[in-house]
């Protein structure tokens, strides 16, 4: 707001984004475009100058041109009013390690109330303070926001939150699943849910005091009896690491294929003589007759 001298009639006034220079109205200006009001107080020879929807890009200095009626004088008032913004902004770690506590703050330099809301991914959270407070559970990943409670409308811009975790749910998946004859090519793979992923991986077998293998997968490829037994994998990243339950890998028997065998052939020739001892009966029937 400025007040005029008393010596001159005052024709009107405008708002000027430049002190110096080239001064032109800022209701010509594309971006102040339905923001900018003006109202004059004539009798108290006063310019007031409303900003609406205000903007970081709104920060600079503002001047009050004065057109007065005598020989169409203008009258710059300077130095003029410095207009300083300050955007809300989330203050927050970006990575936050498992079951760490971690405090995401709003923060202005303006004086505001208490009275703040704060959202998770465009949804409206119950919590109205300043400071919002995680335990760092994984569902808490997301983008948070804030706002001032009656400026919903301008909230901060958003702030990523990433939860880092060691390994979990660590389990082994055998291939072929089936049953494995001696000579097979079997592949064991290893699988995790970690952030970030697991990139080291360290495969057991039972009874044994020293890893077998590395890697997410591990393969051996000619399969027998000496490879038969229990295994077990081991995932790990930086924030810690885990090992999945073993399982049973095992080649099938040769006794075994060779009585299948036996069992297969023995049940063949049964039905055979079944089928024949069928017909002997028929022709033995038609003989009768």
């Amino acid at each position: 707001m400025r007040k005029q001298e008393n010596q001159y009639t005052l024709n009107y006034t405008f708002w000027t984004k430049r002190c110096d220079g080239e001064m032109q109205n800022l209701k010509a200006y594309p971006e102040y475009k339905d923001r900018v009001e003006y109202i004059e107080d004539r009798q108290n020879k006063t310019a007031v100058l409303r900003l609406h929807n205000v903007t970081e890009n709104d920060e600079s200095e503002y001047c009050c041109r004065y057109i007065i009626e005598k020989d169409k004088e203008r009258w710059t008032d300077q130095p003029g009013i410095q207009l300083k913004v300050s955007a809300l902004q989330v203050k927050a770690p970006q990575l936050v390690l498992e079951k760490e506590r971690v405090n995401l703050t709003c923060e202005t330099t303006c004086s505001l109330t208490d009275a703040f809301i704060w959202y998770k991914n465009g949804q409206t959270l119950k919590i109205h303070s300043k400071t919002l407070q995680l335990q760092s559970e994984r569902s808490d990943s997301g983008r948070y926001s804030c706002a001032v409670r009656g400026h919903e409308h301008l909230p901060s811009p958003a702030v990523s939150i990433t939860l880092m975790y060691p390994p979990k749910s660590v389990s082994v998946s055998v291939s072929p699943s089936g049953e494995i004859v001696e000579g097979d090519s079997v592949t064991l793979s290893c699988s995790s849910d970690s952030n970030p992923p697991a990139l080291n991986f360290s495969w057991f077998k039972e009874n044994q005091s020293s890893a077998v293998g590395s890697g997410q997968s591990f393969s051996i490829s000619s399969f027998n009896s000496s490879h038969s037994g229990r295994y077990y994998c081991e995932a790990q990243n930086k924030h810690g690491s885990q090992r999945s339950a073993s399982v049973s890998v095992s080649v099938k028997a040769v006794y075994t294929l060779f009585y299948d065998n036996i069992l297969c052939i023995l049940h063949i020739l049964l039905i055979f003589i079944v089928l024949k001892a069928k017909q002997v009966k028929w022709i033995w029937l038609l003989m009768v007759y």
